[in-house]
């Protein structure tokens, strides 16, 4: 893939991941973890790092920056996120996708709630306040869920199917010009 064909893709991973966030929708679902993944996988290792964070900082702007520790524990699930992308990039499968999309969410609800619950005051610093933070945090948890996979089947079917439009034209050129 080209530098001026990745530059466009992640013109348009950045904009999707933006818009998306600034949307209304429902808690947590949202696609930063599926354009990480994406990026890990399909532009490279520096992609995968630099568009969620860079997509993540844009939303926040607009948004509002919260708890720095909070903020910090989020956007390093993103960076895990993206060098997943690029450790599975050569096993690139349906299934290893969609695996890694529901690990990526595990791994976020996991630090995450660790980190709201280590840095704010709003539970109580003992496993019982721990176990609380947890517990409360699920119907997050399934949207952040359902968001990656998502996200991510959408992200990965769509580039899949366009490589597979644009071999069928090149292959077959008097096909689409006849139909």
């Amino acid at each position: 893939m080209t530098r001026k064909t990745k530059l466009i893709i992640s013109a348009f991973l950045i904009l999707l991941g933006v818009v998306c966030r600034l949307m209304p929708h429902a808690w947590n679902f949202a696609p930063i973890a599926g354009i990480a993944l994406f990026a890990g996988v399909y532009l490279g290792r520096s992609y995968a790092m630099f568009l969620p964070l860079t997509t993540m900082l844009l939303g926040d702007f607009f948004i509002g920056f919260y708890q720095w520790q909070v903020f910090l524990v989020v956007y390093a699930c993103f960076t895990i996120a993206g060098l997943l992308g690029h450790l599975v990039k050569n096993y690139k499968s349906t299934q290893i996708i969609m695996a890694s999309s529901i690990l990526i969410s595990t791994v976020f609800f996991l630090l995450t709630n660790w980190a709201v619950w280590q840095f704010t005051p709003w539970y109580a610093k003992t496993a019982q306040g721990l176990i609380q933070c947890y517990i409360l945090a699920l119907p997050f948890f399934r949207n952040t869920l359902v968001g990656d996979i998502f996200y991510t089947a959408v992200l990965f079917g769509v580039y899949e199917g366009v490589v597979i439009l644009a071999k069928f034209k090149i292959a077959k050129p008097e096909l689409i010009k006849n139909s």
